[in-house]
C-alpha cells in the first residue's frame, strides 16, 4: 500500500518506525530530511457570529425541563379490561360445583363425516385435459398463432393418450383376474 501511495524510501520508514513505536501517524513528513517539521501555529482570527449562530450546548437546564412538565408522569386510570360480575358469577360457580362452566360449553362442534365424493376417474379427467388442449389450439389457430402451438399441444396429448391407454390396459387385466376367480 506505500508503494503505491508514491512515498519516498524515506517517508515509508519514518512512517514503519513511527508504527513500531506505537506513536500516531505524522500528520506531515518532510519528504527528504529527517528534520521534523513543526507544525506553523497559525492564529485563527477571532470570527464574530451573531447570537443565533454562536455555538451554545443543545442542553437545557433541569429547572426549564422541569417547568415545561417533562418529569410529570400521567396519573395510572385503572380499566377494566373483564366483566367483572360475569367473572365474579364464573367463580361462584367453580366454587359451588368445582367445575368451570364456560369450559363445559366450550365442546368442540361434531365433525359430520359425510360421504367423500368419490374420486373422479383419471381416464376422464385425461379425456377432458386433451378436450381443453384441442379448444385451445383452435382458439390458437383462429388468432393466427397455431404453428407456435402445435408442436406442444400434440406433444402433451399423446403423452395423455400414453397414460390413458396404461389406464385401459391395467383396468383390463383387473377385469380378466375377476373374469378368472369367479
Amino acid at each position: 500500500m506505500m508503494k503505491e501511495s508514491k512515498l519516498t524510501n524515506f517517508q515509508q520508514r519514518h512512517i514503519m518506525d513511527t508504527m513500531k513505536r506505537g506513536d500516531s501517524l505524522p500528520l506531515q513528513c518532510s519528504p527528504t530530511s529527517s528534520q521534523r517539521v513543526l507544525p506553523s501555529k497559525q492564529m485563527t482570527p477571532a470570527i464574530y457570529l451573531p447570537p443565533i449562530l454562536a455555538v451554545r450546548s443543545h442542553l437545557r437546564p433541569a429547572s426549564i425541563c422541569q417547568a415545561k412538565g417533562a418529569y410529570s408522569r400521567e396519573p395510572f386510570k385503572p380499566q377494566a379490561t373483564r366483566d367483572m360480575e360475569k367473572e365474579k358469577r364464573r367463580l361462584q360457580n367453580i366454587f359451588a360445583t368445582g367445575k368451570d362452566p364456560d369450559k363445559q360449553k366450550r365442546k368442540p362442534p361434531p365433525v359430520c363425516q359425510e360421504d367423500p365424493a368419490p374420486e373422479p376417474d383419471r381416464f376422464e379427467e385425461l379425456v377432458k385435459e386433451i378436450q381443453e388442449r384441442k379448444e385451445f389450439l383452435t382458439d390458437m389457430e383462429a388468432l393466427g398463432q397455431g404453428r407456435q402451438y402445435r408442436g406442444i399441444i400434440l406433444a402433451e396429448s399423446s403423452q395423455k393418450l400414453r397414460e390413458m391407454e396404461d389406464i385401459d390396459h391395467k383396468r383390463s387385466e383387473e377385469l380378466r383376474k375377476a373374469l378368472a376367480t369367479t
